[in-house]
């Protein structure tokens, strides 16, 4: 059995390689039919013009729901294993509904395109990256009160690392960000595909793409974490069958016709 195949580890895995291959895909598209620039564009750029447009929603549309059953198998494996604790039954909580809303920031940044509604797109950015960063704080910390019983310290450290890394490309492409759009270096930015590296504020805008990708990748990381504890779940469907038929029957006409049946009569 590959690694992969082992418990559920195959949810965190999906999702990590379908979301990458959203950015990719559309990336190769866009550059292809010269919407965008070659070098390091945004990845919401790569997203804005049809038809890669249509495939960046499409897809990351199935990342959403993906990482919502990631998220959601994550919060019952940790109520299970800490049954008892109600600090981490509080914590646990407030980190499946900080995921959830992470994941409908997703949806937002897959159907408003940043050339055509700029706010509502970076409301979504704020639900999925903000919002999602605290949900891997969440995450973090859980790991750090489940050892040495349940995690490993290892787990912890890498988780942080993680961390650390997707806190710093927030900061600074927050920063390169506030300050391209300062209008210092003109004004409707927003809608500008093209940039000259001769163009003042393409430095600017270089660490600011930069920065927007390594958060990108640097979040989809932290799921990669999940793989090993997903290893160790197995998902299994019981049937409880309610009636004999698939319609509504009269009581007393089900319990005749299955004396019937029991005597052979029919």
């Amino acid at each position: 059995m590959w690694w992969f195949q082992q418990g559920l580890s195959f949810l965190p895995v999906a999702l990590v390689v379908w979301s990458a291959a959203s950015f990719i895909f559309s990336y190769i598209t866009a550059i292809t039919l010269h919407h965008v620039d070659p070098l390091v564009p945004y990845i919401s750029d790569t997203g804005t013009v049809p038809p890669e447009r249509c495939l960046f929603g499409i897809m990351l549309n199935i990342s959403a729901f993906m990482g919502m059953a990631t998220m959601y198998v994550r919060y019952k494996q940790v109520h299970a294993l800490n049954p008892e604790k109600s600090k981490i039954t509080k914590l646990n909580k407030i980190g499946l509904t900080l995921g959830l809303m992470s994941c409908f920031g997703l949806c937002i940044i897959a159907n408003f395109q940043k050339c055509i509604l700029y706010y509502i797109h970076v409301i979504g950015a704020c639900l999925t990256f903000g919002i999602g960063v605290i949900y891997m704080l969440v995450q973090t910390i859980l790991s750090y009160l489940m050892q040495p019983e349940v995690h490993s310290k290892d787990i912890f450290w890498i988780r942080l690392t993680v961390l650390i890394w997707c806190s710093s490309s927030i900061a600074s492409m927050f920063i390169s960000s506030v300050v391209l759009y300062s209008g210092l270096y003109g004004t409707n930015l927003v809608q500008k595909l093209h940039w000259d590296p001769q163009e003042k504020g393409y430095t600017a805008h270089l660490i600011s793409t930069v920065s927007e990708w390594s958060l990108a990748f640097s979040f989809l990381s932290f799921f990669l974490t999940y793989i090993r504890d997903f290893q160790k779940i197995s998902l299994r469907a019981i049937v409880s069958l309610q009636g004999q038929t698939l319609y509504n029957t009269p009581q007393s006409f089900m319990t005749d016709e299955q004396t019937l049946l029991v005597a052979g009569s029919i």
